[in-house]
């Protein structure tokens, strides 16, 4: 998120002696994700960055395609897959492309390993659950319902997790930005977008941890899992600033753009990245023209697979959905509300619903996991 944020210590100008009280230095790093000409954001550390003491590779499968699976809409539950596990394992992948993939996760069994996904941004939607976002960058408290958005390369660990949490994961090989027509030229969010940035919610300062207890990384490289062992606690940062750091924005925080008639779902967007777009359905008023269908029309987007991950409330075009239910809809297959759904939407003033929606611009593939939780009576679900 391009907002200029600023925390604890650091001198005037940069790259000049920043010295501790013993008169050592203070260590300086840049921290980017496209060479010097992207954002980035510049920080100072107690010890040299890095300094890893052992490195091994461990062979973890996280994507094993269904070779089988029908070009159709699926349903699948993903709350009825098998879950748990430590930072690592409790992603249960579902969908995927070569530009992102989805998983849901419940961690039961973290520690204090910390973790950094060196390929993707990551997007956790938190379904579920509360507790704190640590990182190099400080601390982020985490609120249900919330996104928190990790550029790829932070290092991060849970602490205070709910032992009850349920996430949505987004993993774009991308940057993850607020939508460019809701900015102008200098990146500022216009007075006509459905937040702001006072609904950014930014690191607060943590004091740095001086420590040279051994402390174990999991580096996620694409499909490759490394585990680092580093010398010393690396969140030893006395201050940084600049525009690349992990935030937060709250669903709730979303204002519905809402018309006389059925608008599109672009106008729900919250976020983009190479290849997709994120939106999100809130409650909201529904179309008021007299003779309005508030219910979405058939459509069918070839270039776009979509994806909806339920949430909470009674989805207008959708029945037999739960909670943690994930729908795919690929974009060379006409999709819809089912029976019954356009006719039951005239004449209703407003909705409560809370669902993610990803739309990708290539073919998502189905992971394995996929067959055993799916919904086998949901391409019949339009029968009547």
């Amino acid at each position: 998120m391009p907002i200029y944020h600023q925390l604890g210590e650091m001198t005037q100008k940069k790259h000049v002696t920043f010295r501790k009280e013993d008169g050592s230095l203070y260590w300086e790093e840049l921290f980017g994700t496209k060479g010097f000409s992207g954002i980035y954001s510049t920080l100072y550390r107690i010890h040299r960055p890095p300094v890893v003491t052992k490195v091994r590779e461990h062979q973890i499968t996280f994507l094993e395609e269904w070779q089988d699976a029908p070009r159709v809409p699926l349903h699948f539950y993903s709350h009825k897959a098998e879950h748990g596990g430590d930072i690592l394992t409790a992603r249960k992948y579902t969908l995927f492309n070569d530009e992102c993939a989805l998983a849901s996760a419940s961690f039961t069994d973290l520690d204090d390993s910390f973790y950094r996904n060196g390929k993707a941004d990551e997007i956790l939607f938190v379904h579920e659950g509360e507790g704190e976002l640590h990182t190099e960058y400080g601390v982020l408290d985490i609120r249900q319902w919330d996104y928190l958005v990790i550029p790829r390369g932070v290092m991060y660990r849970f602490e205070n997790l709910s032992e009850n949490n349920r996430f949505f994961i987004t993993e774009c090989y991308g940057a993850v930005e607020t939508p460019n027509r809701y900015r102008n030229e200098f990146g500022q969010l216009l007075e006509d977008a459905p937040f702001s940035e006072r609904d950014i919610r930014r690191p607060r300062f943590r004091a740095p941890i001086d420590s040279k207890e051994e402390c174990r990384l999991w580096l996620k490289a694409g499909q490759r899992v490394f585990d680092y062992t580093m010398a010393y606690h690396p969140f030893d940062v006395v201050g940084w600033d600049g525009y690349l750091y992990p935030w937060a924005f709250n669903i709730k925080d979303f204002q519905p753009i809402v018309g006389q008639i059925h608008l599109p779902p672009p106008i729900h967007q919250v976020f983009q990245a190479p290849g997709l777009v994120v939106c999100n359905f809130v409650p909201r008023l529904f179309d008021f023209h007299k003779d309005a269908v508030p219910a979405p029309y058939y459509h069918q987007n070839v270039d776009s697979d979509e994806v909806l991950y339920y949430v909470d409330g009674d989805f207008m075009s959708r029945k037999g959905i739960e909670s943690g239910s994930i729908t795919l809809h690929p974009g060379d297959v006409p999709h819809g509300p089912q029976p019954g759904k356009t006719e039951a939407s005239v004449g209703v003033k407003d909705c409560y619903e809370y669902a993610v929606m990803v739309d990708t611009f290539r073919p998502l593939r189905v992971n394995g996991l996929v067959q055993p939780i799916m919904d086998e009576d949901y391409i019949r679900s339009w029968l009547g």
